[in-house]
């Protein structure tokens, strides 16, 4: 009987033990509110510490405009917001925060209560933290992210916004995972993500947190972040090691999905089609070889898969090209094979003999070599052309640009004729000027200002500008085994950006603009870099993305981190309009972020290309 009634006496002061401990139940909200909605929650997905919402308080809102203001001599970042982005975000999202600094944000907007309607402009202080990433360990570190520094800015495109997709050298907590490393280990590739956007001052205004999303030291979670585009949403889709994934600009997942269980690898390109479908550049699982041996295939796989994730097609291209086409390969720089940079090897390359040795041995994997299971096709760009459901690739180490139907059947070759045989052979183009007469062309170099692509990146397809049956391509020619051979000393090396006209049914391709040349070696990027066309500013932008390395003038051995080059050009011109130089990274991508796009309500009507440009 005592005991029932201590526990009724209990249950009868339950509510005042509560009150002692948190205050009365009720509606009471303890947050601060700055302006007339909802609370203010910075880095909302966790990925991305740049970024706020902005709570709408229970509120409706509409006619809501964004604008962070800049720091002294700064950029403004000024954008719409869309009903969409309002319901989806639960408030206004704010993008572009400068880093450890109290941020001023002015949001103008509509806020409906009871059927009124008010119209008010509130001014936000938003501090954002000091940018951190995880320290490599590496005595050239200096910063979290690399540093910034513009050299020229014209007027007009001073309201651009970069992505820069680069990755930090392979750290001691990467180094034992990565399978191509002498120690072994269950990743291709682990460099870890230096992923950001800065604006025309240098100024970081949003950057990946990757811990959430990734993990160097877990296969399934780790890998180099690469193959970046923007959608037609706005979002961004890229991949890393065995993902791939789409996210918006905010850091909200939209999918990060697992390759299918029929391919490894993910690296160098997603292209987000104009079909509605992915195109993934991966490798195959498990592929049997005529001498009844099973291998993992090495980057010569484009896999399409719809946006549920479902495998529709794929292009296994040792079975389309020639997987013992070994002219360009015998040239390559061994030091520099695209990430697998070894100085050691440097100006080395390999003979008739080296090739027919590593063919007759069970040595497969990442090796420049022939035949299936080796290096030999390096594909690191794929593009979709809806004129005839085709796609492009660009195949490093065949120096070639290649245009493949549905069929599997080539339709041409953007490449020197040297080594290509039967059926192939057929579909070279052929170089001409710009009245169409043929060049003079022997099997590896032409006269008239024509020059073949040499270990290559970056081959899309300008739709704006191309048309069925006439394709303009632009193309970063990195350079390395120009003309099939090594130079006699490796400060002869250079790169280009380039741009061709391929008409498909005269099977001929004129060089309408290059530049690169002229900048000598400084400018020259052994690996990785970018060449694509920008509609709206009708530019060209480039990323010499390993450019302005230290090297021994003896060995050509790098010596000291890249410093990579950042440029915009006029349609036409050879002297940039702008021009940002990024201090010690290896860089792999960069390219102009549509903010617009991202957060406005006819983003997705406006959008012409598909493609938003990464290694």
């Amino acid at each position: 009987m005592q005991k029932r009634q201590l526990f009724a006496e209990m249950l009868a002061a339950a509510p005042l033990l509560a009150c002692a401990m948190g205050g009365a139940s009720g509606p009471k909200v303890g947050y601060e509110i700055q302006g007339h909605l909802g609370e203010v929650i910075v880095n909302p997905y966790e990925t991305d510490p740049l970024t706020a919402i902005i709570r709408n308080g229970g509120y409706m809102i509409k006619n809501a405009k964004v604008t962070v203001m800049p720091k002294p001599n700064g950029v403004p970042i000024s954008y719409d917001v869309s009903r969409r982005m309002l319901l989806t975000h639960g408030g206004v999202p704010v993008f572009g925060l400068y880093a450890d600094f109290v941020n001023t944000v002015k949001v103008d907007y509509t806020r409906i209560f009871n059927g009124k309607e008010e119209s008010f402009s509130d001014t936000y202080k938003i501090y954002a933290s000091p940018i951190y990433t995880d320290a490599q360990g590496l005595k050239g570190q200096v910063s979290a992210m690399p540093r910034v520094r513009p050299v020229k800015v014209d007027p007009e495109f001073k309201d651009r916004l970069y992505l820069l997709n680069n990755a930090a050298d392979l750290a001691g907590k990467a180094a034992h995972m990565v399978w191509n490393n002498p120690m072994g280990g269950a990743l291709e590739w682990s460099f870890y993500p230096q992923n950001g956007i800065v604006d025309t001052t240098g100024e970081y205004r949003w950057y990946m947190f990757t811990q959430p999303i990734y993990n160097v030291g877990e296969p399934y979670l780790g890998g180099d972040m690469m193959g970046f585009r923007q959608n037609k949403d706005g979002s961004f889709t890229w991949g890393y090691g065995q993902r791939y994934v789409k996210y918006d600009l905010m850091g909200r997942q939209i999918w990060n999905r697992r390759l299918p269980i029929n391919y490894i690898d993910f690296s160098h390109a997603m292209d987000a089609a104009q079909n509605g479908n992915y195109f993934l550049r991966v490798a195959s699982s498990n592929t049997k070889l005529a001498n009844g041996k099973n291998v993992r295939t090495v980057r010569e796989v484009i896999a399409e898969i719809d946006q549920d994730g479902y495998v529709v097609d794929e292009w296994r291209l040792f079975d389309i090209l020639d997987p013992y086409r070994s002219d360009v390969i015998k040239a390559l720089d061994q030091g520099a094979v695209c990430l697998n940079i070894d100085a050691s090897k440097a100006g080395k390359t390999l003979s008739e003999e080296d090739i027919q040795k590593l063919n007759e041995s069970d040595n497969y994997g990442d090796i420049a070599g022939t035949g299936v299971g080796r290096n030999w096709a390096h594909v690191n760009s794929v593009d979709y052309d809806p004129t005839d459901d085709s796609i492009i690739i660009s195949s490093r180490h065949q120096s070639a640009a290649v245009k493949i139907g549905r069929d599997k059947k080539v339709k041409w070759i953007l490449a020197a004729p040297r080594g290509w045989k039967g059926e192939l052979a057929e579909k070279l183009l052929t170089p001409v000027d710009k009245d169409g007469k043929k060049l003079v062309c022997d099997d590896v170099s032409c006269e008239g200002g024509f020059d073949w692509t040499w270990t290559q990146h970056t081959a899309w397809r300008i739709d704006e500008k191309s048309a069925p049956g006439i394709v303009y391509l632009s193309v970063f020619d990195n350079g390395d085994a120009r003309g099939m051979e090594q130079p006699a000393m490796p400060s002869m090396k250079y790169s280009r950006a380039v741009v061709y006209k391929i008409d498909e049914k005269k099977m001929t391709v004129e060089q309408i603009w290059s530049y690169g040349e002229e900048a000598g070696h400084d400018w020259f990027s052994p690996v990785t870099s970018l060449t694509e066309y920008h509609a709206d500013k009708d530019s060209i932008f480039v990323y010499s993305a390993t450019a302005g390395a230290s090297f021994d003038i003896n060995t050509g051995a790098f010596t000291s981190a890249p410093n990579p080059n950042m440029q915009e050009f006029r349609w036409g011109e050879t002297t940039p309009a702008v021009e940002m130089r990024v201090e010690s990274t290896t860089g792999y991508q960069a390219m102009p972020v549509d903010i617009e796009r991202a957060f406005e309500k006819n983003a997705g009507s406006r959008w012409v290309s598909l493609r938003f440009a990464a290694r």
